[in-house]
Formats: structure tokens, sequence, C-alpha cells
């Protein structure tokens, strides 16, 4: 969503240095020049500066390509998403913003989801994990670990004051549903959830051991645990993140020997543990749909989806539109936020003195970090998608 300052765009030599003469041997080195960054925004307390904005351009171009949006439609939506770069950079912080204001705590769940990255990844060593980190996002540790905080805490923000007062009527779901029936004929299909154990090892005692964990998690989960935190905490699957679901899957999809365990088990079924070359995986049935028309239930939360978003973006505007009103915002001379609220004046204060326009390289560290390549790595609560074009998505 955010990125922020990777190079400085200005530099300018102390006053005088040009024509300064070459010290003398006794005479202690002069300063570096000062390395100043232009602000071309304020919001509150917070910048934001012309690199930052202009990285931000150059990850939304590349957020795109990695989405492998089609080639027929990429450069319109490039457009479309650089007209909004500035509006989005401003939203995120006044969400933070907001988040701190309300002291929403969000310490825990970024502890989980870092911890989460470490484990897929399989780097035990903490120093050895906060290197793969840099080398992976350009980013420090504690700026990638600021920067999940900030998505989450966005995240918290948009789901308590906009998310949780939108309530789709059952009367409109009904609706929909009537009026969109020949979009709900579906294959029969399964739902599943997967725990995978892997022998790491890749030896017998590594089998064994991987063997009587699978063999604990089934107990437990026919016990009565809920399935997804158990995929969550132990799978080494990638689909651990999302509680071990899986896409639904058609008759012919899944492996011959795993289709015959789960195909017609009924609902919460639970596999005894399916040895792999490389391991063992348990299966969960969630769900199963037979062929035909879906009913009413079994798409509702689908048509709620479909319905909630047209909603929801006009609703998500009007709540950053009413931070706006109550914020203090200047926005430089030659940009443009179109998220601004009419009659709210943004004009820049002072443009003829140096202090309101720039800023040093060091406070630029102080107060704004590194958000190159966040996107890389999908946060809970939010989506990756190539096409969405702002915070509001």
């Amino acid at each position: 969503m955010t990125t922020c300052v990777r190079t400085l765009m200005l530099s300018l030599a102390l006053m005088g240095a040009g024509a300064a003469q070459s010290p003398a041997p006794t005479k202690p080195p002069e300063k570096a020049p000062a390395m100043l960054e232009q602000i071309i925004a304020k919001v509150n307390g917070d910048i934001i500066t012309r690199s930052e904005y202009e990285q931000e351009l150059v990850t939304i171009e590349a957020r795109l390509k990695a989405a492998k949006v089609p080639p027929d439609r990429f450069q319109q939506i490039l457009n479309a998403q650089k007209v909004t770069a500035l509006r989005d950079l401003i939203d995120q912080r006044l969400l933070v913003q907001r988040g701190k204001e309300l002291d929403v705590n969000v310490d825990g769940e970024v502890t989980k989801y870092m911890a989460r990255i470490q484990s897929e990844n399989k780097i035990a060593d903490p120093d050895k994990f906060q290197e793969w980190v840099r080398e992976a996002t350009g980013m420090s540790y504690e700026d990638f670990r600021s920067d999940v905080r900030d998505r989450m805490l966005t995240q918290r923000v948009i789901g308590s004051e906009v998310s949780s007062k939108i309530n789709i009527p059952k009367a409109d779901v009904e609706k929909y549903y009537n009026e969109h029936k020949q979009e709900f004929v579906r294959q029969e299909r399964i739902f599943l959830r997967e725990i995978k154990i892997t022998n790491t090892s890749k030896t017998e005692e590594g089998m064994a051991a991987a063997e009587k964990k699978a063999k604990d998690l089934v107990a437990r989960a026919r016990k009565g645990e809920r399935f997804p935190e158990l995929a969550r905490d132990n799978s080494d699957s990638q689909t651990a993140q999302e509680g071990g679901q899986i896409p639904p899957m058609e008759k012919g999809m899944l492996r011959e020997d795993i289709e015959k365990l789960v195909w017609g088990q009924a609902k919460n079924y639970v596999t005894d543990p399916i040895k792999l070359d490389d391991g063992y995986l348990i299966v969960k049935v969630d769900d199963q749909h037979n062929a035909g028309q879906a009913t009413l239930e079994e798409v509702e939360n689908e048509i709620k989806e479909r319905l909630y978003n047209p909603v929801f973006e006009p609703k998500i505007r009007e709540y950053l539109s009413e931070l706006r009103r109550n914020a203090f915002l200047e926005i430089r001379e030659g940009y443009t936020d179109v998220g601004a609220v009419k009659g709210k004046t943004t004009a820049w204060n002072d443009p003829a003195l140096l202090r309101p326009e720039t800023i040093t390289k060091e406070e630029v560290a102080a107060q704004a970090r590194s958000r190159r390549l966040l996107w890389m790595f999908p946060v809970p609560g939010t989506k990756a998608s190539g096409e969405g074009v702002s915070t509001s998505k």
C-alpha cells in the first residue's frame, strides 16, 4: 500500500561551501553537505516526501507486474493507480493516526505474524531471519515489523469504524440470488483444509517424529480443537496462514487415494495421517456441495461479499473524508490529493521558506520508514490484489 524513502532526491551544499578554500591540515574537516529531502505533504504530525511518493509510483508498477495484470489492461490500471497514489499515502497516514488515537493494540498479532513468516521459511536463528528480511525487502527488520504493524492497525480501524457498521439485509441477498440463479449452478465439489507435517531432517527418525506429531494433531482435532488454529500453528504448508484452507475441489482434481478417503464423507470428517514422501498430511472435510443449482444457504456468504463491496467503497471514502476534515493537511503546489474534501483548504504554508519545504535525511529517518516491498508479504486481513487501487480496497 505504501512505500517510503529509499534514495534522496535533492542535495544542497552547506552555505558557502562552494566558495570555501581547502582547509589547512591543522583544521578539523568540514562537515559533509546536508542532504535535504523535499516534503510534498503534511498530515498532522507526519510528512510525505517527494522520493517516498516517487517510490510509491515505482512500487505500483512492480505490484501490477507481479500480479500479471493482462497487457491490454495494464496501462489503464497503472495510470488510475498513479492518480490516486498521493491520496492513498495520505489515507494510510490518517488511518494509522486514528488507530493510535483509539489505542488499538496489534502487537500480539504482529509477533505471531512475524513468527509465522520465520517458521514458513524455516529460519530458526533470529539474526539470520532478520538478515533474510533485509535481503528480501530492502528494509531493516525493525522497519518491516513497523510496517506490518501499521498495516494491521489500518485494517483494525477500517474493520471497527467502517466494516462493522455495514449490514447487508437478508432480503437483498435473496433478491440477488433469485435474479442471478444461473450464476450459482455448480459442479459437485468438496471444501477441505489441510495440515502438512514435513520430515525436515529426511531421516527415518524424522519421519517417525512427523508421524507422531500428525497422529497427535488428528486426535486433538477429533476431540474438538479448532482445525484452522491447529493448521495455523503446526502446518508446514503455505496454506497455514489461511487456517489450512485450500480452494474448492471438483471430482478428479485431487490425488486419487486422497479423493477416495474424503469424497462423500460427512462435514468435519478428519482423516488419519496420510503418508507422503516427505512427511504426513491430515485432511479435514469442511463441506461438500452436490452438482446442480446451489442453494441460497450455500452461496449466501458469496452473495454478501458481492453486495458488500459496492456499499463499502463509498463508506470508506466518506470515513476518510471525515478524517481529512478534522486533520491538519498541507499539499505542496504541483501535487494533488484526489481525496480532498470540498471546502477544506490544504494550501502550502509559507512556500518561500526553506524549512516547510525540506527536511534533513536524519529527520526523514526519524519520521518515515521504508515500505518498499511490503506488498510481497500479504498481511492477514488485507488483499494482495494487483488491481486494488487504494487503502479502501
